[in-house]
């Protein structure tokens, strides 16, 4: 079988600025960039290499820092990599960052539009697909107000039917599920099952290591910019917590 997505030898880095914490503002303005050089570099992510077939769930666990999010922003295209390569096979639908999803000053309608648009669907589609959207959604009476009106969970609920109801081939989520109640979190997750059945390939992104153990069929583990395990959820995550549990216990593997 074809792969979804292939990732070969990827590699991502980014640079550290240091500046004195001492120096007056109108010196820092007037000074310009000539005080902001990069002091060094470090890779975030090194050598990273795995595939994700048609109708998989795959998890990614991991420190806070470990990459994870990079990862995806990688895949989505928002970051570039300093090596390696990644290949897309198909639409790819992103659930990133909730801020960046829906533009505030547009209603939600408009939200539903435009981003259908930008995903790839014909007029006609988001036409067609507008009512099963604001279905999902339940905000049927916010429908016409500006999003920046919304609470945090219909922004998740309006941004993730936008997403999914544009049936993406690549489905990539960074604890995206988990702003809202548990009755939306149940729904997603049903949607998410009926897309993959349709072979749609989806990587989650979670601290929530029930939900990766309950809905993925791999993990892959990130830790000190390396690929430290791929398998079967349950056998990554029980070493993944075994290695982390300690520094749980000091509340240091918190996203």
């Amino acid at each position: 079988m074809i792969p979804a997505v292939k990732v070969e030898k990827l590699g991502k880095r980014f640079r550290r600025y240091r500046s004195s914490p001492y120096q007056p503002l109108m010196e820092t303005i007037t000074a310009g960039w000539r005080r902001s050089a990069p002091a060094d570099a470090f890779w975030v992510l090194r050598d990273i290499c795995f595939e994700v077939a048609p109708g998989e769930m795959i998890g990614i666990v991991g420190r806070n820092g470990a990459g994870k999010s990079t990862l995806l922003s990688l895949m989505a295209g928002l970051l570039k990599p300093e090596e390696g390569s990644i290949q897309l096979r198909g639409q790819v639908g992103a659930l990133l960052d909730l801020g960046m999803s829906l533009h505030p000053l547009l209603t939600g309608r408009e939200n539903i539009r435009t981003a259908g648009l930008f995903s790839g669907l014909t007029n006609m589609q988001v036409d067609d697909r507008t009512d099963q959207i604001v279905a999902f959604t339940g905000i049927g009476e916010f429908l016409d107000a500006p999003v920046r009106t919304y609470s945090t969970g219909m922004k998740a609920r309006l941004a993730f039917s936008i997403a999914t109801h544009a049936d993406p081939d690549i489905l990539l989520i960074d604890e995206f599920l988990f702003v809202g109640d548990h009755l939306f979190q149940d729904a997603c997750l049903e949607r998410i099952q009926a897309l993959m059945r349709n072979g749609t390939a989806v990587l989650l992104s979670s601290h929530a290591s029930e939900k990766i153990s309950e809905n993925c069929d791999r993990a892959l583990w990130l830790d000190k910019a390396g690929l430290r395990a791929i398998g079967p959820a349950d056998d990554v995550l029980r070493e993944y917590l075994a290695n982390s549990a300690p520094a749980a216990a000091l509340g240091s593997d918190q996203s």
